[in-house]
């Protein structure tokens, strides 16, 4: 493929204008995964970079505390947090939920768990002579803390109290978005449909979900109205190393690709961006680790590289800025 006409460093830093990173890990993290700045850094580099807002995510403590803070020391920008369900939270905890949308300026998402999910829990590892072993394979303690304890969805069926309950206050605070968390496609499924059967009026599928996705899924949960995630730390630089450690406890740091099978990097995700539509995908980074590139100028990568494959201008503004501002609930 020729590369297109269009492409150059200046329009790619013109794409930042007003745009929105739904995805910055920029928060305190483990001295064993420094992160590369902090969050009124992060805040105070995208604002300068002239983008609107970034989303704060953390897989120990919910974020719209920070939030709060960046957003009084950090004029004329704005910073959006909320809670990940992890087992540092109990995994699905309604009054964990209730408390994170009436703390500081209010979580503006609820995702179902990053780490702490059965289906990424269950899978994670590291080589071991040579080969690929889970995690619950290598540490019977980290089956029982972990595993055990970890967020499932149920495909079919009842969902559960705890489920139910968590559903029903997202439902009654509309300005806050469920976030599917690294959950199987088949779990995401089932969140996107309860979304509607519960009126959850804005709903992100987890890049997690993206890459294990089949395009087919994705359209589906697209016509559902859901928007459906794609960071590039999922797709290039150091997915191959443990780059994020996310348990206190060192002799569990697993490497990042959990099966060690290539994802396809930014063309597979383009073209899955053409063939599920633009209108229902939003670009965010999942930057912020020490070994990656800040995340305003990992965003500018990741829309130059869409542009090198000859995504329309146009269709990248929508992902990089409309999309969020609906997600978010944003004038636009």
């Amino acid at each position: 493929m020729l590369l297109p006409e269009n492409r150059s460093f200046e329009l790619s830093r013109q794409l930042l204008e007003r745009a929105i990173d739904i995805h910055v890990h920029a928060t305190p993290h483990l001295p064993s995964s420094p992160r590369r700045l902090d969050p009124i850094e992060a805040a105070v580099e995208a604002r300068d970079a002239g983008m609107r807002a970034i989303v704060l995510m953390d897989v120990f403590q919910m974020t719209n505390g920070i939030a709060w803070i960046v957003n009084r020391a950090v004029p004329d920008f704005t910073v959006f947090g909320g809670l990940i369900l992890n087992t540092a939270y109990g995994g699905l905890n309604p009054r964990a939920v209730k408390t994170a949308i009436g703390y500081g300026d209010g979580a503006r998402f609820i995702s179902f768990g990053a780490h702490s999910t059965f289906y990424q829990a269950s899978r994670e590892g590291r080589i071991v002579d040579g080969k690929f072993t889970p995690l619950k394979d290598l540490y019977p303690e980290f089956r029982r803390e972990e595993v055990d304890r970890a967020i499932r969805i149920p495909v079919d069926g009842h969902v559960g109290p705890e489920l139910d309950e968590i559903l029903s206050v997202i439902s009654d605070h509309p300005q806050v978005f469920l976030n599917t968390g690294h959950v199987s496609p088949e779990e995401a499924i089932r969140l996107v449909d309860l979304a509607g059967e519960y009126g959850i009026g804005r709903v992100l599928v987890a890049t997690a979900v993206t890459q294990a996705a089949s395009t087919d899924q994705l359209r589906f949960m697209a016509g559902k109205g859901a928007f459906i995630e794609y960071t590039l730390g999922a797709y290039t630089h150091t997915t191959s190393i443990p780059k994020t450690h996310y348990y206190v406890e060192r002799e569990y740091a697993a490497d990042e690709e959990m099966t060690g099978e290539a994802s396809g990097g930014i063309r597979k995700a383009a073209e899955q961006m053409r063939e599920v539509g633009t209108d229902h995908c939003i670009l965010a980074t999942d930057f912020g680790g020490y070994t990656l590139p800040a995340p305003v100028e990992g965003l500018r990568e990741f829309i130059a590289c869409l542009l090198d494959l000859g995504l329309p201008t146009d269709d990248i503004r929508k992902m990089v800025r409309t999309n969020p501002e609906k997600l978010l609930g944003l004038d636009p």
